[in-house]
Parts: C-alpha cells; structure tokens; sequence
C-alpha cells in the first residue's frame, strides 16, 4: 500500500507512523502535517530516514495542495488523523476547529474521490474521530457504534460533522471508508495541554495542579500505542461502511488520575520532597464539561480480535517515566 497518513507529527500520528512504518505491506508512508503548533517532526526522528518515509509539509485547507499529494504518491490508503483537538482551544477560538476539522476532511475526501475516480478495488479511507460526537452519558451506560450523535463542543461538533462528510461519501459516491471512534489517548509524545502531560510538568514545576470543577468528570482511558495497533487493525481487517468504537477499558475520574500522578512522581522523583497531592487545585467548570464519556469496544474485539494490552496503572507508569526523561523534548515544544 502507499499509505498516506495524515496528522503524523502528533501525538497519536507519531506514534501510529512509528508503529506501521516497517511492515512489509507498506510501500511507501506519507505524512502530510501543516505542523501547528502540537506537530513535531522530533517526535519522527528516529525514522526519518528511513527509506518508505517521505513528509509532505501541506495544509489541508489547501485544497489544491491536498489533491497533489494523493495524485503524486499514488495513494492507496489513508489514515486521517489531522485534527484541531483540544476543547479549551475550541471554546476560545472555534474558527480553527471548522476549517481544519470539517473543511479539511471534505479536501480530502474531494482528492481521494478524483484520483480514485470510482477505482476503489484496493483502495480504504480511515477517518480516525472521537467519543465525544456522542455526548455526555450519566453514570451508567456506555457508547456503541449506535449511540446517537449529541456533541456538546465546538470540537466534538467539527467531529461529528466530519463522521457524516465520511459517511456520506460513502453512501453518496462508494467511497470505501471506515471510521473509528477512540476514548482519551494518553501516552508518549502527547502536547502538554491536555490533563495527563499538565499535571506531570505542573508537578514536576511544582505549580498549581488545576482540576475542573468538583474532579468527578469520568474518562476512558486509551494507551496510544494500543491504539496505534487498533488502528493498524481496523485499517487491514475493517469492513467498508463501518464504524468501530476503541476503548481502553479503563474509567477513571478526573481527581483519580491527578491522585495517582501525584504518587507516581512522588514515586519516581523523590527529590523533589513528595506529598504533590497538596498541589491539587480546584478551578471553576469549563463550559459544556461533559460529565462521562465510557466507549464499549466489544464489536471491534468480537469481529477484529483487537483488544487493549496495557492496564491504565501499567501505562502511566510508563507515560510519566517518559516525560521525566524527555524534559528537553517538553521544552522545546513549549517553547515553540
């Protein structure tokens, strides 16, 4: 396959491309990243020179660009991860989340659509979303494949907007898509502005740890390099027209996390004096908070086999060991 992969200087990007780069189905892998501000070829280096390796520097709000690169490559398969991500960022400045999530996905598909041009035999689009296209669950219950879309930020609605560009390209001109929607990733290479990588620099820097609201907001928690390997699944054995739901198995509170961070790197750097959770800092609710997110994975592990492999306790042992030793990476980043 000539594989082009999109968003592949991110966090999950990265991690997917070092994942998939040497098996022997892949010809060739393209990574198109405009780099903003969460892309970083660091996270790339130690395959940058390898020889089906080739990055493309395109924004998908081009769409002239967009299409030359599935016309040049002769692409095959897609994995569509680029994507404005954080809800902080959505509520503040939603302008972003439109063109680049919603915008950029329809460029896309415009391209695969004309270059494919009703060729599909060996050809897939994964289009790679979120569980938060589905709302807030209660205390119970979990999102299936099924559940009824009902966002509630300007994220999770560029999101769920882009779900149904797929879907109906699909249905509308047999485009052989694929969608898949993930619970919180957390793991390496991950931009310190979402929860796990805050609390571990803010402890690291002994600043204040913020927690929204009372810290009861409950996620499910994904190892990225399980869904590196959910991914890579469904993009081989997923059948056209589907959509998957990739979960960690793994609820926890918001102050739980914060909790067990705390001691972790109590644990691990015991220099620097121990008792983080003194820390914790309660701060006012963010707007449209979303009080539970829970993803029920059993249809991509009845019909792929796929299932996590790492334990939440297990894979932020090793997440928050990698940010200790990477503090020149975190540094560079926030510099930038």
């Amino acid at each position: 396959m000539n594989l082009l992969i999109t968003g592949g200087a991110g966090f999950i990007g990265s991690n997917l491309i070092h994942h998939v780069i040497d098996d022997p189905r892949v010809t060739k892998l393209i990574n198109l990243d405009c780099l903003t501000y969460a892309g970083r070829l660091e996270n790339l280096e130690k395959i940058s020179q390898h020889p089906k390796y080739i990055f493309e520097r395109v924004d998908l709000r081009d769409k002239a660009a967009t299409l030359k690169v599935v016309e040049k490559h002769g692409i095959t398969h897609v994995m569509h991860l680029a994507a404005e991500s954080h809800v902080d960022r959505s509520i503040t400045g939603p302008g972003d989340f439109i063109q680049t999530n919603i915008v950029g996905t329809f460029n896309l598909l415009e391209a695969c659509r004309a270059v494919w041009n009703g060729d599909f035999a060996g050809k897939k689009f994964h289009h790679v979303s979120t569980d938060e296209v589905y709302g807030s669950l209660g205390a119970t219950g979990l999102f299936t494949e099924t559940t009824a879309y009902a966002p509630n930020s300007p994220y999770s609605a560029s999101k769920a907007s882009s779900d149904f560009l797929v879907r109906a390209y699909h249905h509308t001109y047999g485009l052989p898509t694929v969608i898949t929607n993930c619970s919180n990733n957390y793991g390496p290479f991950q931009f310190p502005e979402k929860l796990i990588p805050v609390i571990i620099q803010n402890i690291l820097a002994r600043k204040p740890l913020p927690v929204y609201g009372d810290g009861m907001n409950v996620r499910d928690w994904l190892y990225v390099r399980d869904h590196a390997e959910a991914l890579w699944t469904v993009l081989n054995k997923g059948q056209i027209a589907e959509t998957y739901n990739i979960g960690g198995h793994n609820e926890w509170a918001n102050i739980l996390i914060v909790e067990l961070i705390c001691d972790t790197v109590d644990e691990f750097a015991p220099a620097l004096g121990g008792n983080s959770r003194k820390l914790i800092t309660f701060v006012k609710d963010r707007p449209g908070h979303d009080r539970r997110y829970a993803i029920d994975a059993t249809k991509i592990e009845r019909e792929l086999g796929w299932t996590p492999a790492h334990k939440f306790e297990d894979g932020i042992r090793e997440t928050i060991q990698w940010y200790i030793a990477n503090q020149d990476w975190v540094k560079s980043v926030l510099k930038k």
